[in-house]
């Protein structure tokens, strides 16, 4: 039996690596939702708890609010839970507490870490995807879309994916070293986008052309720097030794 291919994100980098970013289904965003529900459940509950120790009739006392009173107070109930959703994906980049217990992230279209424009449409859309109730509007835009998009990505340009870990050693063989196989002591500290960008051509060097790959890894480590003399040239030697040292590089800033 043929199961549906994974939907996939194609996102280029600045150095013309293409890399393919899996989109979370619908599985992975209602775990991720079931988790941040009862993270605010929770929340609730205890300010339910807290609030009875200072008034003991609650629901008197919403009774005894205006109808502004109780629409300003349903309105700061919905704007609490926004502001969970919203500010966690803008501070956390593109995770709440249950995205990133689900391994999942909301990004742009183009791959770029989501701002608070996007994250703000698409929370907000939230009281227009849960109707008419369990997010069924949501659920069937998931269905539809090819990237399994609910209402509120489409309107704000937003999907999202599953993070992968990368098993470095499965790229290259060691390569033969003059020294011990350490990075060189004069290599400075990677950038965390030159983490990624180095990542990512390690992802895709085993399907490139061979001249191409190693022309390609030759300017990563030219870009990079931190290699002078004996060291540069048998780094330089073949795109072995190349994606080597890349990978000794990434591994010590993990």
């Amino acid at each position: 039996m043929r199961t549906a291919p994974i939907p996939q994100l194609a996102v280029a980098t600045p150095e013309r690596v293409a890399l393919s970013l899996p989109v979370a289904g619908i599985g992975y965003r209602c775990l991720a939702w079931l988790v941040d529900a009862s993270l605010l459940f929770f929340f609730w509950v205890v300010a339910y708890f807290v609030f009875t120790l200072l008034v003991s009739d609650v629901l008197g006392v919403f009774q005894g609010l205006s109808s502004l009173g109780q629409t300003l107070l349903v309105v700061g109930v919905f704007a609490t839970q926004w502001l969970y959703w919203t500010l966690g994906e803008v501070f956390f980049h593109g995770q709440t507490p249950g995205k990133r217990a689900l391994g999942i992230r909301v990004v742009r279209l183009d791959g770029s870490p989501v701002g608070l424009y996007e994250s703000a449409v698409r929370n907000l859309c939230r009281a227009v995807d849960f109707l008419p109730g369990v997010y069924a509007v949501g659920c069937i835009s998931l269905l539809l879309t090819p990237r399994h998009q609910r209402l509120g990505d489409v309107l704000a340009g937003t999907v999202l994916v599953r993070e992968e870990r990368i098993d470095l050693d499965k790229y290259t063989q060691p390569a033969p070293q003059t020294t011990s196989g350490a990075v060189p002591s004069t290599a400075r500290a990677l950038k965390s986008d030159e983490v990624e960008l180095v990542l990512a051509f390690l992802t895709r060097a085993p399907g490139l052309a061979p001249d191409v790959r190693r022309s390609m890894g030759a300017r990563m480590v030219e870009k990079l720097g931190g290699l002078t003399g004996e060291e540069r040239d048998v780094v330089l030697a073949s795109s072995t030794s190349i994606e080597a040292h890349l990978r000794g590089l990434v591994r010590t800033e993990r």
